[in-house]
């Protein structure tokens, strides 16, 4: 496992600094986060160490969301985020893949997003969606 020695997560992996762990395994860890925007709010991560998506392999990916899908449902919340950031301008603050589980009980507690909306240009999205297929 790709590891970092002065990245927090992967001390918490090593058992360097205590965590509040839910689930373990060879690939994956999740545990409660210590700055949680609501009751609940937990980490899934990979034990591969990489600062982004696509830096971590696919078979380290595979436990990710059933993990986060298993927390949702222990924690009961009918209403949650579940978020991943890469990147400084993107609010990735901790440079280890991690994703967030965030509940959101009421309209002021959990994640708050102000979601812009327009009207799409839909012969750009066109366009877009197929140089995008062919790059896959």
């Amino acid at each position: 496992m790709a590891s970092n020695a002065a990245c927090i997560f992967c001390k918490i992996i090593k058992g360097e600094i205590p965590s509040l762990k839910l689930f373990e395994s060879d690939k994956t860890l999740a545990f409660l986060d210590v700055g949680p925007l609501s009751k609940g709010h937990a980490l899934v991560i990979p034990k591969y160490h990489g600062a982004k998506l696509l830096d971590i392999p696919d078979d380290h990916l595979g436990e990710i969301l059933p993990v986060a899908k298993k927390i949702a449902n222990a924690s009961g919340a009918t209403d949650y985020n579940i978020l991943q950031n890469n990147g400084r301008i993107a609010h990735q603050v901790v440079d280890h893949v991690h994703f967030h589980f965030i509940p959101k009980p009421n309209e002021t507690e959990g994640l708050g997003i102000g979601w812009p909306t327009t009207k799409p240009d839909m012969d750009a999205l066109k366009k877009l969606s197929e140089e995008l297929k062919a790059k896959m």
